[in-house]
């Protein structure tokens, strides 16, 4: 796998109207009020990262005002990590390896921002519905179950605030119900101010520190050159960016594929030095990354789904016949 598609997808991962007064009684609606809490409050807290035997610990303050949407989210066990967020800017901030990447916001969001605003598709692929109201972190959360159509998605439990609506836990699952990973906040401060120092990272990053922007360019749908053939039920394309991978090394075609939860990033790149290894299937958690060589470029397919899925967006995308 190159550093670059690895390193970008990740971070991207890790890497939208404010919340209704009350309490919406269809699914749908507490969907909604979900994706808009996660991006329109105020709040502070910790929250747990669950996958298998690996936990890990960070921690978020995000703060919304008359300067647009302020958000920083740092790593508290392992090799440090920060995601700073202003406005449409993100920066990965990784200490160890004096790294600093500069990306834009391409719609796919962190917990507890992980439901997008559109909820368009949802329903067509996943069966939606209201769980039971329990406590998270102190608060009275209600539950919500997507429950997938078919085996190209994973399924998830969801709970959000009562009063806010702000997701305060995160459940995926696979096609037996056994969990793949969780997000839980273990406290929460929702409302208030945040102080700003909250959301400035605690590293200098000046001298020695290597700056790498990976901003692309947004193409057109009918200009990228690449299609998806046959096409995967229930997602659609949502973005093609284009982004340079450094000197001589030319650039890559990062297509977006979204069923309007789930998203699988295809990178598409110069085949390099080392291209042939760790060909076909790599998963680390909900993630799954497939890879093959096709002609005289690298095929990466990424994303939160199983691997079935994300094999299939790797082997049917091809170049366009002219």
């Amino acid at each position: 796998m190159r550093l670059f598609s690895v390193v970008l997808g990740l971070c991207a991962f890790l890497a939208q109207a404010p919340a209704l007064a009350e309490h919406p009684t269809d699914p749908l609606s507490w969907l909604g009020r979900i994706s808009t809490a996660g991006q329109r409050l105020n709040y502070v807290g910790t929250f747990m990262y669950q996958s298998g035997a690996h936990v890990e610990t960070s921690r978020i303050a995000h703060r919304v005002d008359a300067g647009g949407e302020f958000e920083r989210l740092e790593v508290l066990d392992g090799s440090p990590r920060e995601i700073i967020r202003r406005g449409a800017e993100v920066r990965c901030v990784l200490p160890d390896e004096r790294t600093v990447i500069i990306d834009e916001t391409q719609g796919r969001r962190a917990f507890p921002a992980r439901v997008p605003v559109s909820l368009t598709g949802l329903a067509e692929n996943y069966r939606v519905r209201k769980g039971e109201v329990g406590r998270v972190a102190g608060l009275e959360a209600q539950s919500l179950v997507l429950e997938p159509k078919d085996d190209l998605r994973y399924g998830h439990v969801l709970w959000a605030d009562l009063q806010s609506g702000l997701l305060l836990k995160s459940r995926t699952v696979d096609q037996r119900g056994d969990v793949i990973e969780q997000f839980s906040f273990s406290e929460v401060r929702i409302g208030g101010e945040v102080d700003a120092a909250l959301l400035e990272s605690r590293f200098e990053t000046g001298e020695g520190w290597r700056i790498v922007n990976a901003r692309g360019s947004s193409m057109a749908a009918d200009s990228v050159g690449w299609v998806l053939d046959p096409a995967v039920p229930g997602y659609q394309l949502s973005s093609v960016v284009r982004r340079p991978l450094g000197r001589d090394r030319g650039e890559a075609v990062h297509m977006v594929f979204s069923d309007g939860l789930a998203a699988i990033s295809v990178f598409i790149e110069p085949v390099g030095d080392g291209a042939q290894a760790g060909l076909g299937p790599v998963s680390s958690g909900a993630i799954n990354i497939y890879k093959r060589v096709l002609g005289a470029h690298l095929v990466t397919a990424l994303g939160e789904a199983p691997e079935g899925a994300v094999r299939r967006f790797g082997e049917s995308i091809r170049a366009e016949a002219r």
